[in-house]
């Protein structure tokens, strides 16, 4: 198979013809038909996730068509057009029989855990607990923009930060994660803030329902800046992004017993950021993490996503060619896009 690969992190990436992935009793082999370039996949390259073993071939958020099945898949057949969350569930651990598959003990993860989507094939374990069968009026490009970043900020934004209709959201880091919890929060009728450096982002993050914009460059104080557009702080206020800065500003954006959600990646210095503590304990507020979504709690985005309430594909800047990610997941660390980037041709 045709497939991204580097043998170094942050060393060069280059197309190479490597083995076909091989088939598990419990799993597939997908025939990939799109795939998402999200920023996680740079944290991977940077040498960031402990999970990836080199030589790699990255790639997390996608779509295919099951073109084989293991002796122990019951319930997909061949030929099926499928999706799958970023992180998948063993189904058989305590968290995976709680139904917390996103955090399951022996998760593993496509791009991650094993060789990834930037190829023509990929094998995915556990496929009847992980695949998603994909309605036909959801096409290809739309979901493997669903895998990674979409299903990470709905789950954010329903299912950790419970937002509902009239509550303010404020949003720091307007890239995919970001734009899709826009978009998502605005459709449950939010008044949703965005804060990002870019005013083309920002411009993006407006037309996807943003009700207000704070340029941080332009800002000294954006915690107040919120405050002020907020008339006392957020409902709910989501790090997007993954920075000391983004967390600090998200937590001290929020109005008494507000909620934080962490969300973007906290890697290398921004681990152990400082958290302003008096005013956790002092105003009741929440600190909470969200990462993943199950695949069981698909059908709701999906129905969302078919009646037209929610419009993923307007994420999407342009679809690429496999070969041109040798260059374009190195320059993610530059956000020069506003939207995002999907391989289509292969």
């Amino acid at each position: 198979m045709k497939a991204i690969f580097y043998e170094t992190f942050q060393g060069p990436l280059a197309l190479k013809t490597l083995p076909d992935p091989s088939l598990r009793p419990g799993g597939v082999v997908l025939q990939v038909t799109a795939t998402g370039l999200c920023r996680s996949d740079w944290h991977g390259w940077m040498g960031h996730d402990p999970d990836i073993r080199l030589p790699h071939v990255p790639g997390h958020e996608l779509a295919g068509i099951i073109l084989a099945k293991g002796e122990d898949v019951r319930n997909f057949e061949l030929g099926e057009r499928v999706t799958l969350p970023f992180v998948g569930g063993c189904g058989r651990c305590g968290q995976c029989i709680s139904g917390n598959h996103q955090v399951c003990d022996h998760q593993f993860q496509p791009g991650f855990t094993h060789w990834g989507s930037f190829a023509e094939y990929v094998a995915i374990d556990y496929a009847d607990v992980n695949l998603v069968k994909l309605p036909e009026e959801i096409a290809d490009v739309t979901a493997a923009v669903l895998g990674c970043r979409f299903i990470t900020a709905f789950r954010a934004v329903v299912d950790q930060g419970k937002v509902s209709g009239g509550q303010h959201v404020a949003i720091h880091g307007c890239g995919g994660v970001g734009l899709s919890a826009i978009m998502i929060a605005h459709a449950l009728g939010a008044q949703v803030t965005a804060i990002d450096i870019d005013e083309g982002t920002l411009a993006l993050a407006k037309q996807l329902g943003a009700t207000s914009l704070i340029h941080a460059k332009q800002s000294d104080h954006i915690s107040e800046a919120i405050k002020d557009l907020t008339q006392g702080g957020a409902h709910v206020s989501i790090d997007a992004l993954g920075s000391a800065e983004t967390c600090f500003n998200s937590i001290s954006s929020l109005r008494k017993r507000g909620k934080h959600i962490q969300v973007g990646l906290m890697t290398g210095d921004h681990k152990h950021p400082r958290v302003p503590m008096d005013r956790v304990l002092a105003d009741e507020l929440e600190i909470i993490g969200s990462h993943g979504m199950q695949a069981f709690r698909y059908p709701e985005m999906l129905a969302m996503i078919a009646s037209g309430k929610l419009q993923p594909e307007k994420l999407v800047e342009r679809t690429i060619r496999l070969e041109e990610l040798v260059t374009a997941l190195p320059a993610m660390d530059r956000f020069g896009h506003a939207g995002v980037l999907v391989v289509d041709s292969f």
